[in-house]
């Protein structure tokens, strides 16, 4: 029998790995952002629900700029399953502290370059330097394999991605990667009354936190004042612009779309107005590349009824839990 050199945590296979439902392929947006992605796949593995862990998509809101980063809150994760995260110091090859915390029972979050990560062939995996989050749950230092979650489900790379993403090469005026701890020794499983429970405290906590004004109004004047430039720029500026203000509210209005549907069947017409938005956010994205290529596209009615559907699927949420 072949011994192996891999220290895996999970016993994940790649090959037969299933992903969640939320990144199903039927969906409006079959992925969020690289965080919250890979949370929802890293919770399913671990056979705890990512959906109920969601109630944190209540308080999300418009900066000004761009919609929300809508991420797990680390307290929301330790309330509900126990799992507690927090920053390591990276001080030694990321090879060594991964097989160490592994070894120890502990995963570990950290930024790596997607240049190296074969998951996203198309997108940027040797085509563009973009900072993104992983987190490996196997590694095997002798073969330069290295099994981990990002995105939409759980992954391998080898050879030279592997020595580019872990940064093998030892120069040390590359600046050590943020890294996070994820401590599993205290992790539950709780049962469905008592998850629910928990759940009903955090919808209160982060509903009280919603935002005042309507945040979808609020984007529609920044993206109708910023129009004009985006015509005067390229594809690339536009994707990256595109994927901060309507790819990010429309994922967020299919992720909380699903959460308030599983939160109470009572609560169906807010559900039903969130999956409502997060369709309407698709087609504005369309209606937005139209725009800035110098087409006719009626943005400000399309903006119009997407406000709309955000106050209907807030107003029976804080009638029942406000």
């Amino acid at each position: 029998m072949a011994v192996t050199t891999a220290v895996s945590l999970l016993g994940l296979d790649p090959t037969t790995y299933q992903r969640h439902f939320l990144h199903d392929d039927a969906r409006d947006w079959p992925e969020t952002n690289c965080y919250a992605d890979l949370w929802i796949e890293l919770l399913h593995a671990m056979h705890l629900d990512p959906v109920a862990a969601l109630a944190f998509t209540l308080a999300c809101d418009f900066d000004g700029e761009q919609w929300e980063f809508f991420k797990y809150p680390l307290e929301d994760l330790r309330t509900l399953y126990g799992i507690e995260v927090h920053e390591v110091n990276i001080w030694r090859s990321l090879e060594v502290h991964i097989e160490e915390h592994l070894r120890l029972g502990h995963l570990l979050t950290i930024e790596a370059d997607s240049w190296f990560l074969p998951d996203t062939a198309g997108v940027s995996y040797g085509i563009a330097h973009q900072k993104s989050s992983i987190v490996p749950a196997m590694i095997d230092r002798a073969e330069q394999r290295l099994g981990y979650f990002h995105n939409r489900g759980f992954h391998e790379l080898t050879g030279d991605d592997y020595r580019g993403a872990l940064r093998t090469g030892g120069d040390v005026t590359v600046m050590p990667p943020y890294a996070e701890l994820i401590n599993l020794d205290h992790m539950t499983l709780p049962g469905d009354a008592e998850l629910r429970a928990a759940v009903a405290g955090l919808v209160r906590e982060h509903l009280a936190r919603r935002p005042t004004t309507n945040p979808v109004e609020r984007m529609a004047e920044r993206v109708m004042s910023d129009v004009a430039w985006l015509q005067e720029s390229d594809q690339e500026i536009f994707h990256a612009y595109a994927f901060g203000t309507l790819r990010q509210c429309g994922a967020w209005a299919d992720t909380t779309a699903t959460f308030v549907a599983w939160l109470d069947p009572a609560l169906a017409a807010s559900a039903e107005a969130f999956a409502s938005l997060s369709a309407e956010t698709k087609i504005c994205q369309f209606m937005l590349a139209r725009a800035a290529a110098g087409r006719k596209s009626d943005l400000p009615s399309q903006f119009a009824s997407m406000a709309e559907r955000w106050k209907d699927g807030y107003r029976p949420l804080v009638e029942a839990y406000a």
